[in-house]
């Protein structure tokens, strides 16, 4: 992950950006990096390419899943 750029409060929707990690079940907006260039889609355009799934490779436990804001 290249960083997090804010925590989302659900209760009070206030952006914490001074974060360093998310919790279990927290929201939040992250940028990340591949070292292959990713084909996808903005969410908003395309469900399935706009979403994705991170799972540990060593372990197989799901750590992530998100939505695709926009690509770069």
């Amino acid at each position: 992950m290249k960083g997090i750029q804010y925590r989302l409060d659900v209760n009070t929707l206030h952006r914490d950006q001074d974060t360093n990690e998310l919790g279990l079940n927290e929201i939040g907006r992250v940028q990340l990096r591949t070292t292959v260039p990713l084909p996808c889609d903005p969410y908003s355009k395309n469900r399935t390419t706009g979403s994705f799934v991170l799972i540990d490779e060593a372990t197989g436990v799901t750590v992530d899943a998100g939505m695709i804001n926009s690509a770069s």
